[in-house]
């Protein structure tokens, strides 16, 4: 049978990624700040967040009052720090701390708000967080941490630790321990863009960068 090929559905060129953040046009950013090389994807909404270096953000994720450290890779559709309702009141409907959307107050409930936003989410250097993953408030991911596909995270994720599940457990850790904290000591994520560029080809070889790189 004939086949077509549609030219207006391809895939857009690869982007080149530099100095200022690349945010797509559909992304909806409040009081949020970028570091170098960094990308956030279609449909993401945030707010009150750092995306720090090197780090990217792929469509449709949600988050709010994060700070996330260099060379994070966050794949599609997590939410980081979703709101909480009220359930040790009456009700736990959202007109309590938002009437000035029904008409009720001149005001919104700004406490209940603010408990949100001290409660940040920290997610450390080269991490991982996979599809679909929700990151519950106050939780802090350690340097190198590898979140599983659609985990729910409760509780902090140690350094360089595999979690996954609902709520989120310990699956393994990525390195023996001896290696994980060499390999944290080189704050590798730390270098500049030429020394990055210059050390490329080290990165592929754990052994040979460690023993070049490890304190």
């Amino acid at each position: 049978m004939p086949l077509t090929h549609i030219a207006a559905h391809n895939l857009p060129s690869a982007v080149r990624l530099g100095e200022a953040p690349t945010l797509a046009s559909s992304a909806v950013v409040r009081d949020c700040h970028f570091g170098r090389y960094t990308q956030v994807g279609e449909q993401v909404q945030m707010q009150d967040c750092v995306l720090g270096d090197y780090s990217y953000l792929q469509p449709h994720c949600d988050l709010i009052s994060t700070d996330i450290g260099k060379f994070a890779n966050i794949a599609a559709m997590v939410r980081i720090n979703p709101g909480f309702h009220p359930m040790e009141c009456p009700t736990l409907h959202h007109f309590t701390y938002r009437p000035v959307m029904y008409g009720m107050a001149e005001q919104n409930d700004e406490d209940f708000f603010a408990w949100r936003r001290r409660q940040r989410v920290i997610i450390g250097h080269d991490t991982w967080i996979g599809h679909g993953v929700v990151i519950m408030p106050g939780v802090h991911i350690g340097n190198g941490a590898v979140v599983g596909s659609n985990a729910v995270v409760t509780k902090d994720v140690p350094p360089y630790a595999i979690v996954g599940g609902v709520a989120a457990k310990l699956i393994r850790y990525r390195f023996p321990r001896a290696i994980a904290q060499a390999l944290e000591a080189t704050a590798w994520w730390d270098w500049d863009h030429a020394t990055l560029t210059a050390r490329l080809p080290e990165f592929k070889d754990l052994r040979k960068f460690l023993a070049q790189y490890a304190p």
